[in-house]
């Protein structure tokens, strides 16, 4: 597919067609990661754990302390 980059204020911005949300699974107002790789714009989608809270949110709750390495216990016998 071929597309323009149109000006929109003080922004430039793509016009995505239908067809190409529903293939990702996007809807309007859905966060996406955009950054250039090589020279090529990459658009993809921030997945999200749990509904609205990203897991970079997730992680960040996580207590200090609490990844410290704990033992598993003793191996049973089968």
């Amino acid at each position: 597919m071929v597309t323009k980059i149109k000006k929109w204020g003080n922004s430039q911005g793509l016009r995505l067609p239908k067809h190409v949300l529903e293939d990702t699974r996007l809807e309007v107002g859905d966060e996406v990661d955009v950054l250039s790789r090589d020279g090529i714009i990459v658009i993809a989608p921030v997945r999200r754990a749990r509904g609205n809270i990203s897991l970079k949110s997730l992680i960040a709750s996580i207590p200090k302390g609490h990844a410290e390495r704990r033992s598993p216990g003793r191996p049973r016998r089968p």
